[in-house]
C-alpha cells in the first residue's frame, strides 16, 4: 500500500498567490506547528514522517532553530522551546504581562483555598486569553492553556468581563452566540440577561457552555475606575463541583487583588 505524505505547505499562506513550492521558512513554520500539536517530544524521524519533509531537510531545519533557541533537545528528540513562550507571551501586549506578575501571589491564594484548578484571563476583543492557570489536585477536561484564546460569551471568566464592558458584550452578541455545546446562552436577550445578572451578584457562571462536563465560577477584577482588568475562575467537573460552593473565596480574592491593582494604578500616578 502506497504511503500518503502530508503536504507540509496545507496550512500555510504564502506570500506569492502563485508559489506552490513551500520555502524553508514554510517548512520551518509546520515543523513547528507539528511539535506545537504534540504535548510530548517528538524525534526527527516522527517529524519528518508527520510533515511530509525529507528526514535531513527536518534535521537541518530544527538545526537552525534550535540555535535560535525555537526548540530545544532532549536528548535525540525536540519540543517547543522557551523563546517562544516569551514571543508568545507578548502577543497581547506588555499589560498581559504585568497583570500576569502582579496577580500570581492571588491565583496561588485562590488556588490554596480550594485545590482545584484556577485561573486568570483578560479580555481580549471579544476572546479572553488564559494568562495564567494552576491545576487542581482533581483536573478536569478543560480547554484553558496559558495563551490560549477562547470566546468570551460561552465561558466564566469571559462573561465576568463583558457583563461590565458593554462595548464588547454587544460585539460578541453581533459577532453570532454561537452554541459550543447543548448549554451555550445563544439568545441575545437571554445573554443579556445573564450578564445583567453577573453585575448585580459580581459572580459568573459557566455551567457546561464552553465544554461539556465543565463548569466554573469567576468575578472580576477591577481598577481604581471600576473597569475590569482581568478574572479569576474556579473550574471542575460537573458530577462533583459545586461552583456556587468556591463563590465566597473568590470575592475575597479578586477584592484583595483589585485592591492591589488601585494601589499600583495610584503608585504609578504619583511617580
Amino acid at each position: 500500500m502506497a504511503t500518503s505524505h502530508r503536504d507540509p505547505g496545507a496550512d500555510l499562506e504564502f506570500a506569492d498567490p502563485d508559489q506552490r513550492q513551500p520555502t524553508a521558512v514554510d517548512k520551518a513554520l509546520v515543523l513547528l506547528k507539528s511539535l506545537a500539536d504534540h504535548d510530548r517530544e517528538i524525534g526527527v524521524s516522527e517529524l519528518a514522517r508527520r510533515t511530509g519533509l525529507t528526514k535531513s531537510t527536518a534535521f537541518r531545519l530544527l538545526g537552525i532553530l534550535h540555535r535560535n533557541d525555537l526548540v530545544e533537545r532532549v536528548g535525540s528528540d525536540y519540543r517547543l522551546g522557551t523563546r517562544l513562550f516569551d514571543m508568545g507571551a507578548r502577543v497581547y501586549g506588555p499589560t498581559s504581562l504585568v497583570l500576569r506578575e502582579r496577580l500570581l501571589p492571588y491565583l496561588a491564594d485562590l488556588y490554596e483555598l480550594t485545590h482545584e484548578t484556577v485561573h486568570l484571563a483578560v479580555l481580549h476583543d471579544t476572546g479572553i486569553v488564559y494568562i495564567n492557570k494552576i491545576h487542581g489536585h482533581r483536573p478536569a477536561r478543560c480547554p484553558s492553556q496559558i495563551g490560549a484564546r477562547l470566546p468570551a460569551y460561552c465561558t466564566g471568566v469571559g462573561k465576568a468581563l463583558l457583563a461590565f464592558d458593554h462595548d464588547a458584550a454587544e460585539a460578541a452578541i453581533a459577532e453570532g452566540l454561537a452554541p459550543r455545546t447543548g448549554s451555550t446562552l445563544t439568545d441575545p436577550a437571554h445573554f443579556r440577561a445573564e450578564l445583567r445578572r453577573i453585575r448585580v451578584d459580581g459572580v459568573a457562571y459557566d455551567r457546561q457552555e464552553a465544554v461539556p462536563g465543565l463548569v466554573c465560577v469567576a468575578v472580576p477584577i477591577m481598577n481604581g475606575a471600576g473597569r475590569p482588568v482581568a478574572a479569576l475562575s474556579v473550574a471542575g467537573a460537573h458530577h462533583r463541583f459545586d461552583p456556587a460552593r468556591f463563590a465566597p473565596a473568590l470575592r475575597r480574592v479578586a477584592y484583595e487583588a483589585s485592591r492591589a491593582i488601585v494601589a499600583a494604578q495610584r503608585q504609578a500616578a504619583s511617580g
